[in-house]
């Protein structure tokens, strides 16, 4: 075991169901759970998950929408010791299967209506033993609710013993190439996140605070929601699975929602709904935008309707989304455009190709380092060989840095594009048009989209003598891959541009589409 190093995470709750007992924890539709009620269903369902034989380091697999369920594994998973692996509820069940085989995940939870996936990740993983449904349990299923019934009430203080490096959570991540891959997030790395979030995105926040949640849990913002049970604030639930101002705006209101954690493009979406005009938002101190650049017009709007409280930052899933803040006090015109300073404790550096460190102005590779840092890639030693090469993770992202710490991003090392505050690896898309009979070769690349910030364009070459046209692609792409990956136009041309050395460069395809003026 080695020495104590670590709290459960788990015990984040523990501590304020005693402290604010009576204090609502969760809101979702029309049911309030306390915090008593919510750490008492956390207990009988880390106790089922022991009693189905789950031991310290299993993983469970997690595919729901944002639910009470969804927010109840999480904790039940940190108290048990074992991992919670949550995935985008919007995959395929192709996409699933992978990571329920992959992570060797011992247990599934389902939420509604995901029969497929659950079906799919049976058929692929020989690991897999357990299927807890939510509300419409199949043959060979566990119930959720009559699974959590059967449980007694637990002792307290129940909670897996566990060391700084014991891993709660599997954030699964797409590389720039090939397959998502598992980075291992730690119960000590994990109690440092919450405690930064704290400090430098939502500092005072308490027991009086509520949270409303647009994105899904299975990402940031359960990270985000991390820090409001740590502190007591309610979260607060929306009611579908596809964003709805409207009701955004009501439940803002009526719950006095003083922070959110979203996506430039959700931002966007918000504060130009009119609802945002008819509903009080003046308790909201702290909102906070992440996992895209937002345009300085779009921002400058934002702070119109909404006042000083934007507070972005930025941060892969790998580092826990804490590589910089831009405070609401730091939204200024001499800094627009940039992402901010280091979080607390966290150290950002420029590096160029020699790993040496850069001068201010100077463009080069953005690398981290510090206790936010995850633990690294589950069973993938080439890609942490990568990504921490002379004792920094590498971010893949360029940008620069000023004399005063303020960091700038310029471009993107790899050929990622972010649709709607998700990362899109074109090389997915790719591959599944690449399947299609009349299709040689494929290009896809990110470009400015209204709506979404980027959205994808495949560029195609038919097989000599075979034709093919947009629709076609699309229909291809329609049951093979989650929506978001998929472009939402296609070009076909007779060659794809190529560089001396016969490869396909992306600024090069880019550069064509803008000569021909495609665009959104």
């Amino acid at each position: 075991m080695g020495p104590a190093t670590a709290s459960n995470l788990g015990r984040l709750l523990t501590h304020t169901a005693r402290r604010v007992p009576d204090s609502p924890a969760l809101v979702w539709r029309d049911r309030v759970w306390s915090f008593a009620e919510l750490d008492a269903r956390v207990d009988r369902l880390a106790a089922a998950l022991r009693r189905l034989g789950v031991a310290k380091g299993d993983r469970v697999l997690v595919h729901s929408r944002n639910t009470n369920a969804m927010f109840e594994s999480m904790w039940a998973c940190f108290k048990a010791g074992v991992v919670w692996v949550p995935t985008n509820f919007r995959l395929t069940p192709a996409e699933v299967a992978y990571l329920g085989a992959s992570s060797r995940a011992v247990v599934m939870l389902r939420d509604t209506g995901f029969q497929a996936h659950a079906a799919a990740v049976r058929e692929a993983s020989p690991h897999l033993r357990h299927v807890i449904a939510v509300g419409d349990r199949g043959e060979g299923e566990l119930d959720y609710e009559s699974l959590l019934a059967v449980e007694a009430p637990t002792l307290p203080d129940q909670e897996a013993d566990v060391a700084y490096s014991d891993p709660c959570w599997f954030f699964y991540t797409s590389g720039t190439t090939g397959r998502p891959k598992a980075a291992i997030l730690t119960h000590g790395q994990m109690s440092f996140v919450v405690t930064n979030h704290l400090a430098d995105l939502m500092p005072g926040t308490t027991e009086r605070d509520a949270s409303l949640v647009v994105a899904p849990l299975s990402h940031g913002a359960g990270i985000h929601q991390l820090a409001q049970v740590a502190r007591g604030a309610a979260t607060v639930l929306t009611s579908g699975e596809k964003l709805d101002p409207a009701e955004a705006w009501a439940l803002v209101e009526k719950h006095r929602v003083s922070n959110m954690f979203t996506v430039p493009t959700i931002l966007t979406a918000l504060v130009r709904h009119p609802a945002v005009d008819a509903h009080d938002h003046s308790s909201l101190r702290h909102v906070i935008y992440a996992g895209a650049p937002m345009y300085e017009a779009d921002q400058a709007e934002a702070l119109r309707k909404l006042g000083p409280c934007l507070a972005q930052y930025f941060g892969l899933g790998e580092v826990t989304g804490n590589i910089t803040v831009l405070r609401p006090d730091m939204h200024r015109p001499e800094n627009a455009g940039s992402c901010g300073v280091p979080r607390t404790g966290m150290e950002v550096a420029i590096l160029g190709e020699d790993g040496a460190r850069l001068r201010p102005g100077q463009i080069g590779e953005i690398c981290v380092r510090g206790p936010a840092v995850f633990a690294g890639y589950f069973e993938n030693e080439e890609a942490n060989r990568k990504a921490f090469a002379g004792g920094w993770f590498h971010t893949g992202d360029l940008g620069r840095m000023d004399a005063r710490g303020f960091l700038w991003i310029t471009g993107r090392a790899s050929d990622m594009y972010i649709s709607g505050g998700s990362n899109v690896y074109p090389r997915e898309a790719e591959e599944v048009i690449l399947t299609h009979p009349a299709i040689a070769e494929c290009a896809v690349v990110g470009i400015p989209h209204p709506k979404w910030g980027e959205a994808g364009v495949a560029c195609i070459v038919p097989h000599p003598g075979a034709s093919v046209d947009e629709a076609a692609v699309l229909a291809h792409l329609r049951d093979r891959i989650a929506r978001y990956k998929q472009p939402l136009r296609v070009v076909v041309w007779d060659a794809l541009p190529k560089s001396g050395y016969g490869k396909v460069p992306k600024a090069l395809v880019k550069a064509r589409l803008a000569e021909e003026g495609v665009a959104f």
